[in-house]
């Protein structure tokens, strides 16, 4: 069994646990234990000379707060979104919050330095949705990624509560330094910040480590920003002059 494929298997578990309106209490602290297990060996073979016990307890004991934050993101999805039913069809059909939720675990592991295992996740989640977010980045509690396929999310980008972003949405680096022999500098601020309340329509592209979208502010659809924002803002480009004539 491969890497992706071992990493998938332990994803089974951590869905159950994140989602017991689905799996139930029982089934969520059988899928804790079983991701535990699971996990530790995955780390104990990366981490060699780390304490693989204790890096997964860790994790584990994050759980609690990630489900917290995963239930926000049912709320914002159903509040959010005039087609959902209710919240058992957001935690069962919405790519969106599939991709989320494997996020706020693989960011759990990234803040924990554990190699490979986060981007792992973050590329089945990429490969099922067409969401792309960077284990990386920071998100705060009720995101809700609309539709959601070509979603690019950049591993330095910082998002307050509240977002919601559309199709297409790209929070990415601007430009990249380098240092005198010519390699790519690690570990900068490559990517936006996002404030809280903030709804980004689909296409827009807001690029730069130093670029900030204000909070309560509405970004319209196919913008290109590179320049931060103030709060309360309303983004939009001029509208096209369509020409439209009757067919006789």
């Amino acid at each position: 069994m491969t890497l992706p494929q071992r990493v998938a298997h332990i994803l089974r578990h951590g869905l159950a646990a994140l989602h017991p309106c689905v799996y139930g209490e029982l089934g969520a602290k059988g899928a804790i234990e079983g991701i535990a297990a699971d996990l530790e060996k995955e780390v104990a073979l990366l981490c060699p000379d780390r304490d693989a016990k204790e890096i997964v307890s860790a994790f584990v004991a994050r759980l609690p707060e990630v489900r917290r934050l995963v239930e926000t993101d049912i709320d914002a999805a159903y509040d959010g979104d005039p087609a959902a039913t209710s919240r058992m069809e957001v935690v069962m059909s919405y790519p969106g919050l599939y991709a989320t939720t494997i996020h706020r675990m693989a960011h759990e592991l990234y803040r924990l330095k554990v190699p490979v295992v986060p981007r792992v996740m973050s590329e089945i989640a990429h490969s099922k949705t067409g969401i792309d977010i960077h284990p990386g980045a920071t998100i705060g509690e009720r995101f809700f990624i609309d539709h959601g396929t070509g979603v690019v999310i950049g591993e330095t980008c910082v998002i307050g509560r509240n977002v919601r972003l559309y199709q297409g949405v790209t929070l990415g680096g601007l430009s990249f330094d380098k240092d005198s022999s010519g390699a790519l500098v690690k570990g900068l601020k490559r990517h936006p910040n996002i404030e809280d309340n903030v709804v980004i329509y689909a296409n827009a592209t807001i690029l730069g480590g130093g670029t900030t979208i204000g909070h309560d502010s509405e970004i319209g659809g196919n913008v290109w920003i590179k320049d931060s924002v103030p709060p309360f803002s309303r983004v939009y480009n001029k509208p096209p002059a369509p020409v439209i004539k009757t067919i006789s």
